[in-house]
């Protein structure tokens, strides 16, 4: 990936919060936990390949959705931007061979 590619690294670093986001513990979780262990590293929840498609694909979504949302030319070049951030999420499921 060029390094201007300013698109593709605002997708990607998006699409890596949220599968970080998902894979946080519950708040519930950590509060039932026993006392001594609030103190200590919380284990991470496992997504499955499934959840990470449906994680990048609800990213697709929003960015698709948040476009078409854009009123007029004033905002033609954010629209734009996100539907390349899109684009490039999109080319990242089908570089894994992942059905559309």
């Amino acid at each position: 990936m060029r390094a201007r590619d300013k698109a593709a690294v605002s997708a990607l670093r998006g699409a890596l919060g949220a599968l970080d986001n998902a894979e946080a513990v519950p708040l519930d979780d950590l509060a039932q936990a026993p006392s001594c262990a609030v103190g200590s590293e919380a284990a991470r929840r496992e997504l499955s390949e499934r959840d990470v498609e449906d994680i990048v694909r609800a990213e697709v979504a929003e960015r698709i959705e948040a476009a078409a949302e854009l009123p007029g030319p004033a905002h033609a070049g954010r629209a734009a931007r996100l539907r390349a951030e899109a684009d490039v999420l999109l080319r990242f499921l089908d570089a894994q061979g992942t059905p559309a």
